[in-house]
């Protein structure tokens, strides 16, 4: 018996960042690996700071088939949300290429919905509803497609446990160790109802003391600010747009006009895939 292959794909929540060992970030996926079977699981991290979901269809995804993994997770779409060229069409077309990918390979499947940044960086109203909008188009994208290729499905948006301050790192955008190690016991347990995860649940007690105030101020002064300017370039312009769009309808009173935009455009995303998987040819018959 070969030992269980897990490949994990996405952003910088997956490559870890929030979780540091050393000089290494370790992160939620890492340390479910390690509770996946009684033997040492073959654990392959293709996550990349910054990835959108057209690095993980276009790169990620290549090298993960090659690994032919038993369980993978994608856990992919905040990057997306924070870019001028954000499209909810053309984000559900990758998820849904991935998810089929892994699934026509037998490939079980991890994905979650996550929090909108707007409402994690505390961001004013007229900025965080534009960006709370995306994600939730994002979310019901995500849940649609897991619903359909049988995906281990992790409700992290809404959760009260989400909302914990704790488990959050200095930047807000990412886990804390605490919030990564919950994460790892909660897809475990999806798993393990599954009958997939066989070995002992991740210990949601952090190894490591939380970084000082000052350590964390220190982040945030450094790395975190590069890492916010790095992915504000592109959105500024096109967040300070919608934001004017957002308070005119709020001064007009049609605000309800935007919910219902976004509504619909993920209802035609979601229809065109409908159209595309019913139009493919049936399998020949052995």
């Amino acid at each position: 018996m070969r030992p269980l292959r897990f490949v994990s794909l996405g952003d910088s929540l997956t490559e870890g960042v929030g979780d540091p060992v050393g000089k290494v970030w370790r992160g939620w996926a890492a340390l479910l690996a390690d509770g996946l079977s009684v033997e040492p699981a073959q654990f392959t991290n293709l996550a990349v700071s910054g990835a959108q979901t057209r690095d993980v269809l276009e790169r990620q995804l290549p090298a993960a088939l090659d690994l032919r993994p038993d369980v993978a997770s994608v856990v992919i779409g905040v990057n997306d949300t924070l870019r001028y060229t954000f499209d909810i069409h053309a984000v559900a077309e990758r998820l849904d290429k991935v998810y089929a990918a892994f699934a026509a390979q037998g490939t079980i499947v991890l994905t979650a919905c996550l929090p909108d940044p707007g409402s994690m960086l505390r961001l004013p109203g007229s900025l965080a509803r534009p960006l709370a909008r995306r994600q939730r188009a994002v979310n019901t994208v995500v849940h649609a497609l897991s619903e359909r290729y049988g995906a281990v499905h992790l409700h992290a948006a809404e959760e009260e446990w989400a909302q914990d301050r704790a488990i959050w790192s200095a930047d807000r955008l990412h886990p804390s160790e605490r919030g990564h190690r919950e994460l790892a016991l909660r897809f475990h347990g999806l798993l393990a109802e599954r009958g997939v995860a066989k070995g002992f649940a991740p210990s949601p007690v952090p190894e490591f003391a939380p970084p000082t105030k000052s350590a964390s101020l220190l982040w945030l002064a450094t790395a975190g600010t590069a890492w916010v300017i790095r992915r504000c370039t592109d959105l500024l312009p096109n967040l300070l747009t919608l934001a004017v769009d957002e308070m005119r309808h709020r001064v007009r009173g049609t605000s309800a006009k935007l919910d219902l935009r976004a509504a619909h455009a993920v209802s035609a995303a979601l229809a065109a895939l409908s159209m595309e998987l019913d139009q493919q040819p049936e399998p020949d018959a052995a």
